[in-house]
């Protein structure tokens, strides 16, 4: 076969592993190649506009070192190009609710940009943007060459690694290759999770997203055209649903009890508005009369009537579309038709802003897609290495291949096959280098959330920190194996050098245990 560049990595993904992954291997020498389907590398916080979910003790701990540069990035931009009222070392631009550190996906956009330019400019990283994986040759357990297609140009290139990760949102390398891998959720027997289903449910996968950005400006009318399927989304009431899914109730996450939300804070219910929340103007020093900026991604625009893998592709854009037009109608609603407490209906100063991901409709540039496809692992973690109903100490299961830590509750949205929402607790995590070691596959690691977890655990391994520890600790891993000429599943196997790896990984930065554990 005809190959057209030979690199020592190829990164399928530019999202936050992808991105964390070339960082990782380009600063131990590698040459790298990282693709990203859209013209954007970022993934969820930037193409998919959702601002990072973290844990309580992320700014003193609970992450890796470049994670926690990026998050001091992120606030130095908004320093240096905006006068905040108050020196806060905390800074969180938007006041969100969801974060300490709610703001613009282009912020993201530009630092991680900036993180990765010293591997540009030395020639060890190509970005191919607009580019995506079209076919994979492997044989046995080893994969050979990818062929990449340049969506924009339409043109094809062939590339041989000798390492490959899949930091794809949805795990796109695994069915190329012909590998064995899982979706939705497995059941009882084969887990055996305490909250698995009964019966193995390929089709029960969380609901995706589509995320888009409005302004507040009170006065003005900024009403858009009527979508072409309000009507229908208007009037949908799903039978999971305590009320309509455009109204402001919505089932509670854990109790699953009909929730009062509001737009604006009022005396009951939850703000939508805070939630998400990017850009909080009294916060600084402005010649302009910006208004407050959030992101809608709330329950209400949660599509769970199809998914958009291992479908035909006509279902696949039809599902896309459907999502588009989910978003487009609550927004439509809100400016419209929602309930205001003065007895009134309808914002219409509410202001889709296009600007925020650069694209025609206003919505991100990508779904937000919560479930990957997921590796049949060397090690796939249950509910019971993160329960506390199975965990005496303050974390979970401790494993001795551990490559990073994080935490998060399990959090399950509306899936495809009708289920509601699954929100329990986790106990802080250890993430374990088996998980991202696919049991078919020599020279591929598993760099988003299509490492071996369940349906159940995805629920606390998909979120920004954990993600970014995951594909870092891929591309740290790959540059350890072609240095010392061992496989993955060699290194995880020897002990001596598990603890090497991990020496490696503790000399750059990776947190591998929990300060409270004894």
């Amino acid at each position: 076969m005809r190959t057209d560049e030979k690199v020592d990595l190829l990164i399928a993904g530019g999202g936050l592993g992808g991105c964390a992954a070339a960082m990782a291997a380009c600063s131990r020498g590698l040459k790298v190649i990282m693709t990203e389907e859209t013209d954007w590398i970022g993934g969820q916080v930037t193409s998919q506009g959702v601002p990072p979910d973290e844990h309580r003790w992320i700014e003193e701990f609970g992450c890796t070192r470049r994670y926690r540069d990026y998050r001091d990035k992120v606030r130095e931009t908004y320093r240096n190009n905006l006068n905040p009222r108050e020196q806060k070392e905390q800074l969180n631009p938007g006041n969100g609710l969801v974060s300490n550190i709610c703001h613009d996906p282009r912020v993201t956009l530009h630092v991680l940009n900036e993180m990765l330019l010293p591997h540009l400019l030395t020639g060890r990283l190509q970005i191919l943007r607009s580019t995506r994986v079209v076919s994979v040759k492997k044989e046995g357990n080893k994969l050979q060459t990818m062929t990449l297609l340049n969506v924009a140009a339409g043109t094809k290139k062939d590339v041989d690694a000798r390492y490959y990760i899949d930091a794809t949102e949805a795990g796109d390398i695994l069915p190329l290759a012909g590998m064995n891998y899982v979706t939705g959720a497995e059941s009882k027997e084969e887990t055996g999770e305490p909250h698995a289903v009964e019966k193995a449910d390929p089709s029960d996968i969380q609901a995706f997203t589509y995320v888009l950005g409005m302004e507040y400006r009170e006065g003005e009318d900024h009403t858009i055209p009527e979508p072409n399927m309000y009507s229908f989304w208007r009037d949908f009431h799903p039978e999971i649903w305590p009320d309509k899914l455009l109204s402001f109730f919505a089932p509670h996450p854990i109790t699953k009890e009909k929730r009062k939300y509001t737009l604006i804070r009022e005396e009951e219910g939850f703000p939508l508005w805070e939630y998400r929340r990017i850009f909080d103007g009294s916060q600084f020093d402005l010649d302009s009369g910006s208004g407050e900026v959030t992101l809608m991604n709330w329950p209400q625009n949660d599509y769970f009537l199809g998914n958009v893998y291992d479908v035909p592709e006509e279902e696949k854009g039809r599902n896309l579309y459907q999502g588009k037009q989910l978003s487009l109608s609550l927004l439509y609603w809100l400016q419209t038709e929602a309930p205001r407490p003065d007895g009134g209906k309808g914002y219409p100063g509410l202001k889709l802003r296009k600007d925020l991901f650069e694209t025609e409709d206003g919505l991100a540039k990508a779904p937000y897609i919560r479930e990957s496809r997921r590796i049949k692992a060397e090690y796939t973690v249950v509910e019971q290495d993160v329960s506390p109903d199975f965990n005496g100490g303050p974390a979970g299961r401790k494993f001795a291949d551990r490559v990073g830590i994080g935490s998060y509750s399990i959090d399950l949205h509306p899936s495809m096959a009708g289920r509601n929402y699954l929100d329990i607790k986790a106990l802080p995590f250890y993430i374990p280098m088996g998980a991202l070691i696919p049991k078919d596959a020599d020279n591929l690691l598993a760099g988003c959330k299509n490492i071996g977890t369940t349906h159940i655990t995805n629920g606390c391994f998909r979120l920004h920190p954990v993600e970014w520890n995951i594909g870092e600790a891929c591309g740290t891993l790959a540059a350890f194996c072609i240095e010392r000429d061992v496989k993955p599943k060699e290194v995880r196997k020897d002990q001596a050098l598990v603890e090497m790896f991990q020496q490696e990984l503790k000399e750059d930065g990776f947190e591998l245990e929990w300060p409270f554990e004894s």
